[in-house]
């Protein structure tokens, strides 16, 4: 036999052996590629903050300070913690500057008293209730004030004793934060302040025996910086 008469026989073999072999060859199955999806932005309140507020004040209906509103600012600090996992608890330090005003009560007689609380603060406990970037919280606990108090008739300084007038008192309030950045969130908060009630005992006739309440009711605006884990934390596939 030659050895074109074996080239020519492979061959031939080959040729039919072709077809059997990719009968027995089962389709490649078709894999669909995983949908995307994109990261969940997990929302961390815990950790310490600091930041700033402006906004106003307006003394309460019986109070012996001016009923117009006045303009305040301060700053604010604390510490969050959040648990269970929807809850936030807290504590806060606040401080706020007001402007002096020499408005206030007039009496029949013609006697002025004027009662200017120009720096008033706070140290409170806060809970709240989060989802996602937003909380909402309610607030309470001590307050301060550095307060004031004068009796003058046409401009003259008049003598006078009271008792009450205190300078500490206790505060509550609620409010809504809201991050919008990593690591910064806004506020807006209504806070309520008393420092009980302050009775003339002694000075012009017309104001002897009257009581006012030392209030002050605030709103305020404010935004936080938040250090360490506060903020948006680590994303979530």
């Amino acid at each position: 036999m030659s050895m074109r008469t074996i080239w020519l026989g492979a061959a031939a073999l080959l040729a039919l052996a072709a077809p059997a072999a990719a009968a027995d060859m089962q389709p490649r199955p078709y894999t669909k590629a995983p949908a995307y999806t994109p990261p969940q932005v997990i929302y961390n309140w815990t950790g310490f903050y600091i930041g700033g507020h402006v906004g106003g004040a307006f003394a309460g209906d019986s109070s012996f300070q001016s009923s117009d509103a006045r303009f305040m600012g301060g700053v604010q600090g604390g510490f969050d913690y959040q648990f269970a996992p929807n809850w936030v608890v807290g504590v806060e330090a606040q401080y706020s500057w007001l402007p002096t005003s020499n408005n206030g009560a007039l009496f029949p007689l013609g006697t002025q008293v004027t009662s200017n609380t120009d720096q008033i603060g706070s140290a409170t406990g806060r809970i709240g209730y989060t989802w996602g970037p937003a909380l909402v919280y309610a607030k309470g606990g001590y307050a301060w004030r550095n307060n004031g108090l004068g009796v003058n008739i046409a401009g003259v300084p008049q003598a006078f004793t009271t008792t009450g007038n205190s300078k500490d008192g206790y505060t509550v309030g609620a409010g809504l934060e809201y991050m919008f950045a990593p690591n910064w969130s806004a506020k807006a908060e209504y806070q309520y302040y008393n420092f009980g009630s302050t009775t003339f005992t002694s000075g012009p006739a017309d104001i002897v025996g009257v009581r006012g309440r030392e209030d002050e009711h605030t709103v305020k605006a404010g935004v936080n910086y938040r250090f360490g884990w506060g903020g948006p934390s680590a994303s979530r596939y």
